[in-house]
């Protein structure tokens, strides 16, 4: 016989939990270290997306100004704009009318009060044009129109010798 003593179960030791415990808290700090790391990457790639996006949004044309000005049957003929980041005034012929060889198109802003004051010759024959121009030269303007004047234009300081030709509101765009 041996003089091993014989295991009841009543003698046999509890089994012992630290080791899932210890098991599951590792489980635990791998997922929080991987959701750690996955919200990191998420908020650069969105961090990136922002500056690409503010970029592309500085390239883009920031209109301030609009206006459409008609003839006297109010068909659309000149649709001019502003972007003061570019600082030109576009004219853009909508109709087909073009100033004969001895004539100018000229471009008048008309303040609420005072005198019109010139913004310049449109080029001739051109579907789209530009003007340079400032938000100040803008700023109390309320109508934009243009007038045919004899070849050159009337000089910055003088008044339309011709009437208008064309003629709108100038609208200032909410941005």
């Amino acid at each position: 016989m041996t003089d091993t003593p014989a295991t009841s179960p009543e003698n046999t030791p509890p089994p012992c939990t630290a080791t899932g415990w210890r098991i599951a808290t590792i489980v635990c700090l791998i997922a929080l270290a991987i959701a750690a790391t996955t919200a990191m990457s998420m908020f650069q790639q969105f961090k990136a997306q922002m500056e690409h996006l503010q970029a592309k949004m500085k390239n883009l044309p920031q209109i301030k100004y609009v206006s459409v000005l008609v003839d006297d049957k109010n068909a659309p003929a000149q649709l001019i704009t502003f972007d003061p980041l570019d600082k030109f005034v576009q004219i853009q012929r909508v109709n087909d009318i073009k100033e004969g060889p001895n004539d100018s198109m000229q471009l008048w802003a008309i303040p609420t009060a005072g005198k019109p004051r010139s913004l310049g010759v449109v080029a001739p024959q051109i579907k789209t044009a530009q003007l340079p121009a400032t938000s100040k030269m803008l700023a109390d303007i309320t109508q934009l129109a243009i007038s045919v004047e004899n070849k050159g234009g009337v000089e910055t300081s003088k008044e339309p010798r011709l009437p208008y030709l064309f003629k709108g509101a100038l609208i200032q765009k909410a941005m």
